[in-house]
This record gives structure tokens, sequence and C-alpha cells, in this order.
């Protein structure tokens, strides 16, 4: 049975770090702009506050990790509030040292490593918004490690550099993502997983996804009514159960067709067609081209 929280993560193929040391001292404040970009930030020593658009603000403190698959705009700063410096971080040359907020001179109040990466799947923007867009979490070391070796390996220029970063970006993914899920996780794939009635016909989805699924099959997989599954599905992972599937089937086609390995009639029978004209009518009114255009653009 795939796991689909892994499949979600493999298919966004995450790359490209960037990391900084940041630190603070005295009173002081940055917003910065949405950057859309997926970007994460470890507290190293000390408190700050973040307040991300559409979010309660967060005081965070040593050990804490932020991860923000989208990163909408935000405002990082003191404890005490100050009057914000504006940043546009599409505009703004990435810095080459660590970058200093506040006082200049003297021991910072707080250190923290931030950064961002890229993903390098067409299919982020279906994908993202099955995530979480504020995933905070406390406490957990493995994360800690995680991304003092990803600061680390970013700052060097060893053989390998790039496949270990992509690697340590996909552990650093799965762990934040496992430590944020359960029923106070907002609606998303997490929190579907989370749930002991649709985690079995999320997992079914995934891992039986040539099956020609019908409403009522998943729900009885959920041991629901199918009224009660749709109510449930849609308001606990965001859409409705088979908006979900035929979204995920998309993906995982694209992803076929990208490879090229593949004739279509194969690719078609793999994401739960009968033949290759009712996938390519599918394919075309989803994705908005054939799937024979598609592939020929990769």
């Amino acid at each position: 049975m795939q796991d689909p929280l892994s499949e979600v993560i493999a298919l966004l193929q995450p790359r490209a770090v960037f990391s900084k040391g940041i630190s603070g001292a005295g009173s002081w404040a940055v917003r910065y702009s949405d950057f859309g970009q997926p970007s994460f930030c470890a507290v190293l020593d000390g408190r700050c506050r973040l307040a991300v658009d559409g979010h309660p603000d967060l005081v965070l403190q040593t050990g804490d990790f932020v991860l923000l698959p989208a990163t909408p705009g935000f405002t990082m700063s003191s404890i005490e509030p100050a009057q914000p410096v504006h940043i546009d971080p599409k505009l703004t040359p990435a810095p080459t040292g660590e970058v200093r907020h506040g006082r200049r001179g003297g021991k910072p109040d707080v250190r923290l490593l931030g950064g961002y990466f890229l993903f390098g799947s067409p299919d982020a923007s279906l994908l993202v918004p099955l995530l979480p867009t504020v995933m905070h979490v406390r406490g957990i070391e493995r994360l800690s490690l995680l991304v003092r070796l990803v600061g680390e390996e970013a700052g060097d220029d060893r053989p390998g550099r790039d496949l270990l970063l992509a690697r340590l970006v996909e552990v650093l993914l799965i762990e934040a993502l496992r430590s944020t899920s359960g029923d106070d996780a907002p609606p998303g794939l997490l929190r579907g997983l989370a749930d002991a009635r649709l985690a079995p016909a999320i997992r079914q989805m995934h891992g039986h996804l040539a099956r020609p699924w019908t409403m009522a099959e998943l729900a009885r997989k959920a041991a629901l009514s199918r009224s009660a599954f749709f109510d449930r599905f849609t308001r606990t992972v965001g859409l409705p159960p088979m908006e979900y599937l035929l979204a995920w089937r998309m993906a995982v086609a694209k992803d076929l067709l990208r490879a090229g390995s593949l004739a279509l009639a194969e690719v078609a029978e793999r994401v739960g067609y009968s033949s290759a004209s009712t996938f390519s009518t599918a394919f075309s009114r989803h994705v908005g081209q054939a799937p024979g255009r598609f592939a020929r653009a990769q």
C-alpha cells in the first residue's frame, strides 16, 4: 500500500536549497512580501515573534521549527513591537552572510537559521493546498538536527552537495509534516490521514489508483454512509472525494507522461481509465491540453 504523504512529497520534487543565518538584537521588525515558494525557519537560540498573514501571531523559542509551504506575506520581529522594515524577497538579492536585524553590536537576543527551497513539480499548485499553510513544530530534536545539516551542507561545496541537499529537504518535509498531523491540523491531507474513518479510504485511493472507484465503495472503506463520507471528507481534506481522486490521478498521469516510458494506453490504465480515449478526454479537460501534446512539451 502506498503512503500518501510520501507520494505527495515525491511528486513535489523539492530541490535547490538556500539557507542563511539570521540574528536580531534590541527592538526590530521586518515585513516580507509574499514569496510563493516554500520556506523554513529554525530557532537556534532566543525568542522572536512571527505574524503570518491570516494566522494568529506566534512567539517562537529555542528549538522551534516553522515551515511555510507557499510562504504568504509575514512579519518577523522582536518580542516588543517595532516599526517594520519592508523587504520584497523577489527583488532583494540573496544575502551572502548572516543577516542582522536591530542593534548591530553585542550579543543577539535571537539566532535563527532560515531558508527556502523550490518544488520542481508543475503540480505544486495542486499539491501544496493539501498541506497546512503554517507548520509550527516545537521541541522535535530530529528537525533541529536536520536543519543544522541543511545549513552546513548548503554553505559547503563538496561533491554530491545538490543530491544530498535534495534528500535532506525531502526528509525535512516528511518530519515537519508528520509532526504537524493530527486532529488540530488545518483541512488538508494531514488532517485526512489523522481521521480514523477517512485514512483507510485515502490510502486505498493512493494504493489502488487504477481501480474504478465509486463514491459508494470509498464510503464503505470509511464505514460511513455516502452523504456522511462526502461531508466529512470535504470538510476535513478541503476537496470533495471524487475531486481529490481526479486531481491525484492527473498529477500521477502528468508524472508518467513526463517520464515518457509508457504508451498512452498504459498511462490511462495506471490511473484508472478503461481506454486511452476516455483518459485523453478527462486529461484535456483537466489540464487544458491533450496528453500527447503535454508529453511532447516536456
